[in-house]
C-alpha cells in the first residue's frame, strides 16, 4: 500500500465564542467521492463512508488531529499538531468537516497567525491503500484506510500567498531570526519561476521548508 494524499482548496474560517473565549475554526469539504480529482483519482463513496464512520471514534475521543504542513507519512506527529477535527459528516458525495485551531500549540499558533493575516489555506487528507487503473482513471481500492481527514496546507491556487503573509504580518519570525528576508525572496523566486504544472510542487516544498525551520 502507498500513502495517498488529496488537497482541497476551499475552506472557510470562523470564530465561535464559548465561556467568554473565542475559538478559531476552519470548515468546508474535507473529502470528495465519485468524482475524478486533479490527481486523476476517484474515491468510491462506500469506501469513504466506511472510513469516515470509523473515524468518528477518534473525533468523539478528541484524537482526530491534523498537522500544519504536508507530512510524508500516514501518522500524526503530536508535536506538530495544529488543529483538532470536531466534525466530519456526509453531504451528498462529499464529506463536510470542521476543525478547531489549537492555538495553545506551536503549530496552532502559526496556523492562527497565517489565517489572521488573510493567507488562503486549504486542507489535505492522508490515507494508505492501493490504486486500480481503469481507462486512464485511478480508482482507490477497498483496502484504503483513512489516517488523517485534514491537514492544513498552503492553497495551491495561491502559490506565494503564505510567503506574503509571513513578510507582512508574522513579526516574530524576524525576532527569533528563523527566516531572513533574502530567504523569503528566494522562496518567492523559486515559486514564480515554475511553470503552471510544476508550481504546486514547488509551493509545497517551499512551505515544508518554512515549517521545518520553525519546528527545528
Amino acid at each position: 500500500m502507498k500513502l495517498i494524499t488529496e488537497n482541497i482548496e476551499e475552506i472557510s474560517v470562523l470564530t465561535e465564542e464559548s465561556n467568554g473565549k473565542k475559538n478559531l475554526y476552519i470548515e468546508g469539504i474535507f473529502l470528495q467521492s465519485e468524482v475524478q480529482n486533479r490527481n486523476g483519482r476517484i474515491y468510491p463513496f462506500a469506501i469513504l463512508e466506511r472510513e469516515v464512520e470509523k473515524y468518528q471514534t477518534k473525533i468523539k475521543e478528541g484524537r482526530a488531529l491534523g498537522e500544519l504542513g504536508h507530512p510524508e507519512n500516514p501518522g500524526v506527529n503530536l508535536h506538530l499538531a495544529s488543529h483538532k477535527i470536531v466534525e466530519l459528516r456526509a453531504d451528498g458525495n462529499n464529506f463536510y468537516g470542521k476543525a478547531k485551531i489549537m492555538e495553545s500549540t506551536p503549530q496552532g499558533k502559526i496556523a492562527a497567525a497565517l489565517l489572521g493575516e488573510g493567507v488562503k489555506l486549504g486542507v489535505s487528507s492522508r490515507g494508505v491503500g492501493t490504486l486500480e487503473e481503469k481507462n486512464g482513471v485511478k480508482y482507490v481500492c477497498d483496502d484504503f484506510m483513512l489516517s488523517t481527514a485534514a491537514d492544513i496546507v498552503a492553497d495551491p491556487s495561491a502559490p506565494d500567498a503564505f510567503v506574503n503573509g509571513i513578510m507582512e504580518g508574522v513579526e516574530w519570525v524576524w525576532d527569533n531570526g528563523m527566516l531572513k528576508e533574502h530567504q523569503i525572496a528566494n522562496m518567492k523566486k523559486y515559486i514564480s519561476e515554475a511553470d503552471r504544472a510544476e508550481r504546486e510542487e514547488r509551493q509545497l516544498k517551499a512551505f515544508n521548508a518554512f515549517m521545518s525551520k520553525l519546528s527545528s
